[in-house]
C-alpha cells in the first residue's frame, strides 16, 4: 500500500498551519471572556469521549478537557465538546475553531514541528497493535499475510501498518475509513480481516461488540504511541497552562491527593509540596495567571490521575485496561510530573 494519501493529508495540514494568523497569548483572555472551553473530543470511542444515554461525554479524554475548565474558568461543565475525525481534528484546532485538541492523538516529531501546532504532555502511553477474529487462529501478525485491514486514514496507525507490513515482505489489503466504529462494525460484518491501531482503542472498540469474546488482540505492539493534548505553537501561556494541568493530576497521585481529600489536605497539610498544589501557597497559580485554587479545582473535578484512569478506562472497567507504562515512576511506569515549585 501506498503511503501518498497520508502525505497529502499532513501537507495540506501543513499549508494550513503555516498560514494560520499569529494568536499569541489571546487563548486563555478568550476562554475567560466567552466562560467557556472548546475542546476537541474523538467522535465516540468508550473509555476516552463518548455520550452516554443522557448526551453526557463521559471518558479520559472528556474528563480531562473538564480538568482543563475547573482550572481556567472554576467549573468542570464549562465545556463545549467538539467531536472530530482524525482528518479534522488539526484543522479545526489551526483554524481555532477548538481551543485544545484532547483525542487520543499520538505526539510525534513531524507533527510536532510541521503543523503550527504544539503537543503539550503525554497523558497515556500506547502502542499499535490488531485484533482479529478469534477463529482466524492468529497468534501473531506475521500469519496476517494477505489480509484486508481496517485503517483510518490520516493516523500514525496507517503508516505504521504500512511500514511494518513492508518491512516484513507480506501482503495485505488496506480499508480505510474515516470513522473507528465503522472500522468495528466492518470487522464484525466480516468485510475486514482484521483493524490496525493503538492497543487501547482496540480493547475500546471491543467492549462494545455485541459478542467480544469472538475477538482476540494480539499481544504484539509495533510502535510507541504516547497520547496527549495539543494546542496552537503560537500561544505559549496556554501551552503552560494546559501542560502543567495535566502535570497537576499526576502531581496529585504521587503526593496522594485525590478528589475525596483535597479539601481536608488543604486546610490540615503541612508539606509544602502540597500546599503549593492545593493553592494555599499562591505561587503556582500566580505563574500561570490563573486563579490559586486552579489545580484544586481540576483535582476536586476529575480526580487525580490514577483515579481518572480507573474510572474510565482501568482494570474494573468494560475496557479492562492495566495501568503498565501508565502507572507513577515510582511503581515502574513512565507517569512522573515535573517538580511544581
Amino acid at each position: 500500500m501506498k503511503v501518498t494519501r497520508w502525505i497529502a493529508g499532513l501537507a495540506a495540514a501543513i499549508a494550513i498551519g503555516a498560514g494560520a494568523p499569529a494568536m499569541a497569548g489571546t487563548t486563555l483572555d478568550g476562554i475567560k471572556s466567552r466562560g467557556i472551553l472548546a475542546c476537541g473530543v474523538n467522535v465516540g470511542v468508550a473509555g476516552f469521549s463518548l455520550p452516554d444515554s443522557q448526551g453526557v461525554w463521559r471518558g479520559m479524554d472528556a474528563d480531562l478537557c473538564r480538568a482543563v475548565a475547573a482550572a481556567v474558568l472554576g467549573d468542570p461543565n464549562k465545556v463545549r465538546f467538539v467531536p472530530l475525525t482524525a482528518v479534522q481534528r488539526f484543522t479545526a484546532l489551526q483554524s481555532g475553531e477548538i481551543d485544545v485538541l484532547i483525542r487520543q492523538t499520538t505526539l510525534s516529531m513531524t507533527r510536532d514541528t510541521t503543523l503550527g501546532l504544539r503537543l503539550t504532555i503525554a497523558n497515556l502511553y500506547d502502542g499499535h497493535g490488531f485484533m482479529v477474529r478469534r477463529d482466524a487462529n492468529i497468534r501473531d501478525p506475521k500469519e496476517m499475510d494477505g489480509m484486508t485491514i481496517c485503517l483510518s486514514p490520516g493516523t500514525t496507525n496507517e503508516l505504521v501498518t504500512t511500514d511494518w507490513f513492508r518491512s516484513n515482505n507480506i501482503q495485505f489489503t488496506p480499508v480505510l475509513q474515516e470513522r473507528m466504529q465503522d472500522n468495528a462494525l466492518s470487522l464484525q460484518a466480516g468485510r475486514c480481516d482484521a483493524i490496525g491501531t493503538d492497543a487501547t482503542q482496540l480493547a475500546a472498540l471491543r467492549s462494545q461488540f455485541s459478542r467480544p469474546d469472538d475477538f482476540v488482540i494480539l499481544p504484539q505492539r509495533f510502535s510507541k504511541e504516547p497520547y496527549g493534548p495539543v494546542v496552537r505553537r503560537d500561544d505559549q501561556e496556554w501551552f503552560d497552562v494546559i501542560r502543567w494541568t495535566i502535570s497537576a493530576l499526576i502531581n496529585a497521585e504521587e503526593l496522594g491527593v485525590t478528589s475525596q481529600n483535597a479539601e481536608e489536605m488543604r486546610r490540615t497539610s503541612t508539606n509544602p509540596e502540597i500546599r503549593r498544589l492545593l493553592g494555599v501557597d499562591p505561587l503556582l497559580g500566580n505563574a500561570l495567571k490563573l486563579d490559586t485554587n486552579w489545580a484544586y479545582n481540576a483535582i476536586r473535578a476529575v480526580g487525580n490521575y490514577g483515579e481518572l484512569f480507573d474510572r474510565t478506562i482501568g482494570p474494573n472497567t468494560p475496557i479492562g485496561l492495566e495501568r503498565g507504562l501508565n502507572r507513577l515512576w515510582t511503581d515502574g511506569g513512565l507517569m512522573y510530573s515535573w517538580p511544581m515549585r
